[in-house]
């Protein structure tokens, strides 16, 4: 076979591919544009965690024993020496401290697991923030609500595995406590999760199978129908430069898209490598084994769930009786019913805005947050409760460091509860109201340039760079708001001239290390070359400005 014989073969079978792999054909696919603002990341961010979640929770599977049968700790750490410990905590404990690499992995995996909900929160944020959940991506919005909510629960079976004294505290108020305030059914909910009273000696297996294959399996499920939605849908973009609700304006997935997300996903695992072998969390060694007589001081849980704790201490102790028979503790009312009311309103709130607002469009253009000052508002005001809650699970951490009574603490976080997130509502209102005026202000007379100009009358006016140019007597030509970002400074317009090329590992392009020498007015008279060079910089004419007075 010569040459061109190959050649033709490979190109028919190229062509083979490409019109048998869909209508559009391959090649379609591999230039499809993705936009590059860096917001999109945080989706990424997800993924790639994930997978470091995934890796490292099965290299801990083949350790690890989740079993509660009681055994005597024989172990390299002294102080455990004879202490009765579960399979569970001992597996947990050899892990971290006699397996090679058993604490880095151990420790990548817990901070992949905070770093993956973070991710997601972000995500949610941006979504929220951006208008991004508008038609046609509801169902968008609604597979992140679910995929946090797994991801919160896989954190917190994940948390209960190793059998320690803070997780199994964690485990008897976050899960126990709560499943029987539940009236009517409670208690038979509890046996059927416990096998028992708590803790019984069912709930490390169950809560495993749980951790390493249901919920895993449901992640993933969730981030392929999100990765599905957004490459059927595309992602939205902000308003710019040729972007339309009917294109989009970024870089192709190959090869540009594709290197940067090879490139994001090396720094992501490098990231939560460094933070594995510098950062400690939960040495389990030094909080001993669960037992149910006994509280580890300062039970704190992580940090994605501290507001249903925080909801839980500042709800009044207000209990409810049932036909005489059934009595509903305040627990059940603050984190079944508040919590759950909360959520159900988070992953309704798209259908909800376009009710309210009538808006049943299509959108591709997503808005800044200053353009929605309801929704931005709304947005922060949840941010101050989601966080006020997660510092009222900590009120006892704080009384006891400035040695502040526990029970003025509370009455603190109530009352902030009541007035934090609606002044955060008026206050986030207003500033978004001032940054569309700013922007207004910017398209009607130009961009300020900090010079000041006395006029023949005594007054002052400030000299402005008009971004519509000027009409025959001088003024400045307003232009319309087109939902993109405004250019606020003389450098945003290319004042200051293209960034200089080079780096640590090149020089500076000739022509560039003499543009200071260009660009400088010399005022010696006495050198004939420098004389030219100032008359040439000094004769230059300025654009057009505008003046208008200072508002």
């Amino acid at each position: 076979m010569n040459a061109a014989t190959s050649k033709y073969t490979v190109a028919e079978a190229a062509d083979g591919l490409d019109s048998s792999t869909s209508a559009g054909g391959l090649r379609r696919r591999l230039n499809r544009v993705f936009p590059t603002h860096w917001s999109l990341m945080f989706g990424e961010i997800v993924v790639y965690s994930f997978v470091v979640v995934l890796v490292s929770g099965t290299w801990l599977a083949l350790f690890f024993d989740p079993s509660m049968t009681q055994t005597v700790y024989d172990g390299v750490y002294p102080g455990l020496r004879g202490v009765t410990v579960s399979r569970a905590y001992e597996s947990t404990v050899d892990i971290s401290l006699e397996v090679r690499g058993g604490l880095f992995v151990r420790q990548a995996h817990a901070w992949s697991t905070h770093v993956f909900i973070a991710a997601i929160l972000a995500l949610l944020l941006r979504t929220f923030f951006t208008g991004g959940f508008r038609r046609p991506r509801e169902a968008s919005w609604v597979v992140v609500v679910l995929l946090l909510l797994a991801g919160m629960i896989e954190g917190f079976t994940g948390h209960a595995l190793p059998d320690d004294l803070l997780s199994g505290t964690g485990l008897r108020s976050g899960l126990s406590g709560i499943t029987l305030s539940i009236p009517v059914i409670g208690t038979w909910l509890h046996w059927g999760v416990f096998d028992g009273d708590f803790p019984g000696t069912s709930i490390i297996p169950r809560l495993y199978a749980v951790h390493a294959f249901v919920l895993p399996a449901v992640i993933a499920a969730l981030i392929a129908l999100h990765a599905v939605t957004v490459w059927l849908q595309g992602h939205p973009q902000f308003p710019g430069p040729h972007r339309t609700e009917r294109n989009i304006v970024g870089a192709r997935l190959v090869p540009t898209f594709a290197v940067r997300a090879i490139g994001l996903f090396a720094i992501t695992a490098g990231i939560l490598a460094a933070m594995a072998g510098l950062f400690q969390i939960n040495p389990v060694w030094t909080l001993g084994p669960f037992r149910g007589a006994h509280v580890s001081a300062g039970s704190q849980p992580d940090w994605y769930m501290a507001f249903f704790e925080g909801a839980v201490r500042l709800w009044p102790p207000w209990e409810m009786y049932l036909f005489g028979r059934y009595t509903v503790p305040s627990v059940f009312s603050a984190a079944v019913v508040g919590m759950g009311s909360l959520i159900v309103l988070l992953i309704v709130y798209p259908f909800l805005e376009r009710r309210l607002a009538g808006d049943r469009a299509h959108h591709d253009l997503v808005q800044r947050p200053r353009d929605a000052p309801v929704r931005t508002s709304t947005g922060v005001m949840a941010m101050s409760f989601y966080g006020w809650l997660t510092l009222a699970a900590g009120n006892d951490i704080i009384a006891l460091t400035f040695d502040v009574s526990l029970n003025a603490m509370v009455w603190i976080g109530r009352i902030g509860l009541l007035l934090v997130p609606p002044a955060a509502y008026v206050l986030t209102y207003r500033i978004c109201l001032g940054l569309q005026r700013a922007d207004r202000e910017v398209l009607a007379h130009g961009i300020e340039t900090g010079h000041i100009t006395r006029l023949p009358t005594g007054g002052y006016i400030e000299v402005r760079q008009p971004l519509g140019g000027t009409d025959r007597s001088g003024r400045a030509i307003g232009l319309s708001y087109q939902g993109a970002r405004v250019p606020k400074q003389p450098n945003d317009l290319g004042a200051s001239g293209k960034p200089v090329e080079g780096g640590w590992f090149r020089p500076d392009p000739a022509p560039e290390l003499l543009s200071p020498l260009r660009d400088r007015v010399v005022t010696d008279a006495t050198d004939p070359a420098t004389t030219g060079l100032s008359e040439r910089v000094s004769g230059h004419r300025r654009p057009a400005c505008s003046g208008s007075r200072g508002s």
